[in-house]
């Protein structure tokens, strides 16, 4: 039996990931600094409190247990982190980043998986889908938060070539009841009233959390071979509109009124050439409303081949 270690295990996304590896037939070691009952009493899972960025606890865990698979998911927005991420925040994440890899690796742990975010890619001027080897330009604190985990996992593997690490750039994520990143969508930044352009025909890229662990299980299972490292794109296959939000929370949650307005146009374009706020550079879910209708899709052809994304805004869970 395999074994996994979890960071931040006990988060939103963290804890499915290690229902997900249960099912599977993996045995799991969970750690993070709260508690949580979501996986408590189930068969091989087990549940360490600890920070994953003390450097002691995270030792004593490499040499005690054997471990084969590590999934940091620690130091994550929607998991285990607020939205607004300070300089503390990113300090401490990579702290923590640079000796977890270090550890792992010299306990010859086989695979790693990284989650870290979409927000790395510059935003791109065209439709055109952004695929691995777009343009990176991360414009906010999460963003360069986690390119650089990303960068420290390159330059670890320098030095064990033969770890299989895998980098998930994933879409911000939803469940049925899990709605915060649907209704940023909706919110204006400016006096946080809920609105939509025009009948909200256009779309945003979010990823159902459940399309995130499939993906997680199915490279976790079958990524043997060192030509399956490398960075994936990983979200739902189509766009989700404005009017599929607003639909969803009234079935499902309460949403309160929506206004309705008409698309900014050149005077939303023209705040693109302007420096961006404090708060849009701090806040994950900030709406920057010069990109609104930009409809820009993530290519997930690559993830595509080992997982069928099957989850989306209507069948969700």
């Amino acid at each position: 039996m395999l074994t996994a270690l979890v960071t931040g295990g006990n988060g939103l996304i963290g804890q499915h990931i290690c229902s997900g590896l249960l099912k599977k037939g993996f045995a799991v070691i969970c750690v993070d600094t709260r508690e949580n009952d979501y996986n408590v009493g189930k068969l091989n899972y087990e549940f360490i409190q600890a920070d994953p960025r003390d450097k002691n606890e995270m030792g004593d865990i490499f040499e005690k247990k054997e471990i084969n698979i590590l999934i940091h998911a620690a130091c994550t927005v929607d998991n285990d982190l607020d939205p607004i991420i300070t300089e503390k925040v990113m300090s401490d994440s990579k702290e923590c980043d640079k000796f977890i890899y270090r550890y792992a690796m010299e306990a010859n742990v086989e695979k790693i998986i990284l989650l870290s975010t979409d927000q790395v890619y510059e935003f791109p001027k065209t439709r055109e889908p952004i695929r691995e080897d777009s343009e990176l330009k991360p414009s906010t604190n999460y963003a360069q938060m986690k390119l650089a985990s990303e960068k420290a996992l390159i330059n670890e593997m320098q030095h064990h070539p033969n770890t299989i690490c895998c980098v998930i750039r994933y879409a911000p994520v939803y469940t049925k009841n899990y709605t915060d990143n649907l209704v940023a969508k909706l919110t204006d930044p400016k006096d946080g009233t809920k609105f939509v352009y025009g009948k909200g025909q256009y779309g945003f890229q979010l990823c159902c959390v459940h399309n995130l662990v499939d993906f997680i299980l199915c490279f976790a299972k079958n990524a043997d071979d060192i030509k399956s490292a490398g960075v994936y794109n990983v979200s739902d296959k189509d766009l989700t509109t404005a009017a599929e939000i607003i639909t969803f929370m009234r079935e499902n949650h309460h949403l309160g009124p929506v206004l309705q307005k008409s698309p900014g146009g050149a005077i939303s374009k023209l705040k693109g050439l302007f420096k961006g706020s404090k708060e849009e550079k701090t806040n994950y879910r900030y709406l920057d409303l010069s990109k609104l209708e930009n409809n820009n899709l993530l290519d997930g052809t690559k993830a595509a081949k080992l997982v069928n994304f099957r989850w989306d805004i209507h069948n969700t869970k």
